[in-house]
C-alpha cells in the first residue's frame, strides 16, 4: 500500500541552508592585541607581483551613466526643444515668404 501524501505544513524540513548548518567561528583574540606580523612573501619578491586583472583593465562605463562624458539628459532635452523651435522658426519664414 501506497503511503499517504503529506502536506506542506506535516512534512518534516529536508532544505536546509549551509548558514544554519555550519557555525561562524569566533574572532581570535590574538589579532587584537598588537600589530598583525605577516610573513614574508615565499617567493622571495619583495615589490607587488601579483595584480588583479581588474586593476589592469579597468572596465569601461555605460553611456548615460553617472560621471560618464557626453550630454546629460537635461541637456539632451533642451538641444532637442532648440531644434524644434527653430525647425519651427524656419517653417513659418518659408510660410510667409510663399505667401506673400
Amino acid at each position: 500500500m501506497a503511503p499517504s501524501p503529506q502536506t506542506p505544513a506535516e512534512e518534516p524540513a529536508h532544505d536546509v541552508l549551509a548558514a544554519e548548518a555550519f557555525a561562524m567561528p569566533a574572532p581570535d583574540p590574538g589579532l587584537r592585541r598588537g600589530p598583525v606580523v605577516l610573513p614574508d612573501d615565499p617567493t622571495g619578491i619583495q615589490e607587488a607581483h601579483d595584480v588583479l586583472a581588474a586593476e589592469e583593465f579597468a572596465m569601461p562605463a555605460p553611456k548615460g551613466a553617472p560621471g560618464a562624458s557626453g550630454p546629460s539628459r537635461a541637456q539632451a532635452r533642451r538641444r532637442f526643444a532648440i531644434g524644434g523651435a527653430a525647425a519651427a522658426l524656419a517653417g513659418l519664414v518659408t510660410l510667409r515668404r510663399r505667401r506673400g
